[in-house]
């Protein structure tokens, strides 16, 4: 099959679009079929192995350059590294205890300006070990130093990815990002995708116009190191890394508005000027909209403001969609509320954010328990 390079733009916002019906993990795979992958590297873990099952598909037809099975997590994320500094566009993916294992490599990504995608299934992580949908994992992320976004759904799966890799090989931003998604509520789940031609794929990364330069015989490894003086006791190695930690927290900030673009905006919103406005993320999103449409039954003015982007954090544009608000429900499939948190501390009179309802351990949220939530405040 001929496959024809388009610019971003015109396969994001602007190529004919069909629908089909699939799974998750069949649109995550029909994202790296567009997405001009050179490699893809995992260690298999419910529910991340059906994804890169997909994954290895598109090895087998020629989309994808090379591809393996590493030994272990660390491994995996240690070997996206040298592909990423080899100039390569790579990705990962993981879920759950997978992901905990691989942080200590993940956390050096965002340093090292290394732009890669990491698709992460999220499910229980603590003991009793379980398989079900958690998405407590996305807190570790949130402060590792790369982009994190938070699907909804199917057409969220096939879409993050690609804004991913796009953003963060941007030469401004030139950062890892993770696309989460609550595992089998989503991967096994089917659902309507938009999707432009198969024979479409992205252009190839452009290694050499990004914030810190390939490894090659003109960039040896010795030339970009940063370890040696960092690692030394002294004043200077000490500013030299605070002063890096705050360049990647900018570069951060520089995506957004290449994520605005090619997401449609960092935030969706829904009957923005309700009084009571729910704020969710992944799958609590689709509950909500539930929600919401069953509060219009009961005569209930609600609200829904959907967070794409985690990090960057929308926190001025939610501080303004919820200006008006008196209520705010932030309904999450964790235990500790990491999305309540963030909100709590991105808008002016947090005493308005309700933390909660939230389920975990794999439970499913029934839509009455966020009317309830909601009604019950109102009494």
């Amino acid at each position: 099959m001929i496959h024809v390079l388009m610019s971003s733009d015109y396969l994001m916002l602007e190529a004919p679009r069909e629908k089909e019906f699939i799974t998750g993990s069949e649109a995550a795979k029909e994202a790296i079929r567009r997405a001009n992958v050179d490699i893809a590297i995992a260690y298999p873990i419910t529910p991340q192995s059906e994804t890169m099952q997909q994954v290895g598909y598109l090895y087998a037809e020629g989309y994808i350059k090379d591809y393996y099975r590493g030994e272990e997590e660390i491994g995996v994320m240690s070997a996206v590294a040298g592909a990423s500094r080899a100039g390569v566009r790579v990705l990962t993916a993981t879920a759950g205890p997978g992901l905990m294992r691989g942080m200590e490599a993940i956390v050096s990504w965002p340093g090292a300006r290394l732009p890669s995608v990491l698709l992460v299934m999220c499910r229980v992580v603590n003991t009793p070990l379980a398989i079900q949908p958690d998405n407590v994992e996305i807190s570790y992320l949130l402060n590792a130093g790369g982009i994190v976004l938070h699907g909804e759904n199917q057409q969220d799966f096939y879409d993050f990815p690609l804004a991913g890799f796009m953003t963060g090989e941007k030469p401004e931003v030139t950062l890892p990002v993770a696309v989460a998604v609550d595992g089998f509520f989503v991967t096994h789940a089917r659902g309507w995708v938009n999707m432009p031609s198969e024979d479409l794929k992205l252009p190839p990364r452009n290694c050499y116009h990004e914030a810190v330069p390939m490894m090659d015989n003109e960039n040896p490894p010795i030339r970009i190191s940063r370890d040696a003086p960092i690692q030394k006791s002294n004043f200077i190695s000490y500013q030299m890394h605070a002063s890096w930690q705050q360049e990647i927290w900018a570069a951060q900030e520089r995506a957004k508005k290449w994520l605005d673009r090619w997401l449609g905006g960092l935030i969706e919103i829904v009957n923005p000027k309700a009084k009571t406005m729910i704020v969710a993320s992944g799958a609590a999103v689709s509950q909500s909209r539930e929600a919401v449409r069953q509060g219009e039954e009961q005569g209930l003015d609600i609200g829904l403001i959907k967070v794409k982007s985690l990090r960057p954090f929308p926190g001025k544009e939610l501080d303004e969609a919820l200006d008006h608000a008196d209520r705010i429900i932030v309904p999450e499939f964790n235990y500790i509320g990491w999305l309540s948190k963030e909100v709590k501390s991105a808008i002016k009179r947090s005493d308005r954010v309700v933390a909660g309802p939230r389920v975990f351990g794999g439970m499913t949220m029934p839509t009455e328990l966020i009317l309830e939530t909601i009604t019950g405040i109102k009494k």
